[in-house]
């Protein structure tokens, strides 16, 4: 059976929240797809919440905590990524965007991406095609058609204990068959080697005299 990574960012500012229970059933019908086509996943979620802080103090000094280190590893090199914003004034969140800058520009080159997001309002939903999917072509990100957007309206049942509406569950299905697909057509993310020389010896020694 093949083995894949899956990371999973929640950018939500809120415990419980609309966007993590998002982020939940989309890597789960990920999952279930994944495994109808013989792929093991191994499925890591990254609350960037818990890391605000750190990512500023990154944007600042340009070095990362322990803890976020970790959390770019995990991202940076996994094989597909489900990415979850909540959206304000019709864009991705600050939070959001701020995570992703402190990624390395090449990390995700080529890398099969999701991308989801909640609002309190349907009218946000195209704030995914103007502004989320723009952002990782830039990223040179490999998304999926099928976008995936919630509004209050779509979730039946009590906060904590919501069950997706018909027309909701239908896009977590679409989007995670395609998600799947990708990762499984993907080849295996090789992690970076922190120690590689990016410069050879001969470059280093380039400007040097005898």
């Amino acid at each position: 059976m093949k083995q894949r990574t899956l990371a999973v960012v929640s950018a939500g500012l809120s415990q419980p929240s609309s966007t993590r229970l998002l982020a939940d059933r989309l890597a789960a019908a990920t999952s279930g797809e994944l495994d109808r086509l013989g792929v093991s996943v191994d499925t890591t979620f990254v609350e960037v919440r818990d890391h605000a802080h750190d990512i500023m103090n990154n944007l600042l000094t340009g070095f990362p905590a322990a803890g976020l280190r970790e959390a770019i590893d995990t991202v940076s090199n996994a094989d597909g990524l489900i990415v979850v914003t909540p959206i304000f004034n019709a864009s991705f969140s600050g939070l959001f965007k701020s995570f992703f800058d402190v990624l390395d520009d090449s990390a995700l080159i080529g890398r099969p991406v999701l991308l989801a997001a909640t609002g309190g309002s349907a009218r946000h939903s195209l704030a995914l095609e103007h502004a989320v999917r723009p952002m990782f072509s830039y990223l040179r990100s490999q998304t999926v058609p099928t976008s995936v957007y919630a509004a209050p309206e779509d979730w039946a049942g009590a906060p904590g204990d919501a069950e997706a509406s018909g027309a909701l569950a239908d896009r977590i299905r679409r989007a995670a068959t395609e998600l799947a697909e990708l990762i499984d057509r993907h080849e295996p993310t090789k992690a970076a080697d922190p120690f590689a020389l990016t410069t050879t010896f001969e470059e280093l020694l380039g400007g040097s005299s005898d």
